[in-house]
């Protein structure tokens, strides 16, 4: 689909949220301001850049589609996945040991949006309310199974996909009610009270907004589809209060950015691990705070730079196009 700015924009506003999130996770249990942010980060930040994903998938079936997903996305976290392994050795981290289909930390958005293309192609021939209803039911279901979790990434894959296809069913004339004033003023409301919650209700299991755990695993076996059932809706009116406020037109050295996000996603881990292990920040007040989301911004812009693209692109698309386009200019 042709570029536009606005699902750039959006891109890049959520990747550098996943990066902070990630960067700020640590202190979360020493500050309820920590931890209220990261809560309100995380309530939409992964449905609305999975939604963002579903609207993009609309070719989904076409001939050589399931192999290009595979070269897509299997082989870059089957490789990931073993670097990771290494890397994670290298740096003393613990749990470096894992099986290759039980996903080292963030790479889980690799196996699952292959499964979520794979799904599509059946859900696809529903019409929208039914398979989105069939889809939700699935979601609140699985909860119930401890047997589905990380493994393969199957508790993420069904939990989260309702957003993805909400994603694909949307066209962009839907999408863009979200941008009318009514919507943005209701948007702030939602926002504002969302994080007043947070920070006075009973701390929150986490477990809820990763959707890796069963409901028994969360301590609420028996009525924990409810709650999972709350958990979408909530998260559905964050989505849409953070979309409308995503600016529509080209932001110049920000909106080129949201072509690169797949970059940053796999490869901020290597920074996020490494800061954790070494334990090189500390948050005693505001300033820090703001002093990590720069780092977290300056992390985006790095692993969007056409040197590190030029790097790592064999190993994320599986060719090295920039590089020789590169050695030509200088040949």
């Amino acid at each position: 689909m042709e570029r536009n700015a606005y699902f750039d924009n959006a891109r890049v506003v959520l990747i550098f949220l996943v990066v902070f999130g990630h960067i700020i996770q640590p202190f979360i249990t020493e500050s309820t301001g920590m931890n209220t942010l990261y809560m309100w980060i995380y309530m939409f930040h992964m449905p609305a850049f999975i939604l963002v994903s579903g609207f993009f998938a609309k070719g989904a079936g076409d001939s050589g589609y399931i192999w290009n997903l595979v070269k897509k996305l299997i082989m870059p976290y089957l490789i990931f996945q073993i670097i990771y392994t290494g890397y994670y050795f290298l740096i003393g981290k613990p749990d470096w040991q894992a099986g290759l289909f039980y996903p080292h930390w963030s790479l889980w958005f690799l196996f699952s949006l292959f499964g979520w293309h794979i799904l599509l192609i059946f859900f696809k021939k529903l019409k929208p309310g039914y398979s989105i209803g069939l889809a939700l039911l699935i979601g609140i279901g699985v909860g119930y199974f401890s047997e589905i979790g990380h493994t393969f990434s199957l508790s993420r894959t069904f939990v989260f996909f309702p957003f993805f296809l909400i994603g694909y069913w949307l066209t962009e004339k839907q999408l863009m009610l979200v941008k009318r004033n009514i919507v943005k003023r209701v948007g702030l409301i939602v926002m504002a009270v969302f994080a007043l919650l947070i920070y006075y209700l009973p701390e929150i299991n986490t477990g809820w907004l990763l959707a890796s755990k069963s409901y028994g695993d969360l301590g609420v076996e028996w009525y924990g589809g409810f709650v999972r059932l709350l958990v979408y809706g909530l998260s559905s009116l964050m989505v849409i209060s953070i979309l409308a406020w995503i600016p529509s037109s080209n932001i110049k050295g920000v909106t080129y950015l949201g072509a690169r996000t797949l970059y940053v996603y796999l490869l901020h881990g290597f920074f996020i691990q490494y800061f954790r292990q070494a334990e090189l920040f500390t948050v005693d007040g505001f300033l820090d705070v703001i002093g990590l989301a720069a780092i977290s911004a300056g992390l985006v812009y790095l692993l969007s730079s056409k040197p590190v693209l030029g790097i790592s692109q064999p190993l994320i698309e599986g060719r090295a196009t920039l590089l020789k386009r590169k050695l030509e200019q200088w040949t």
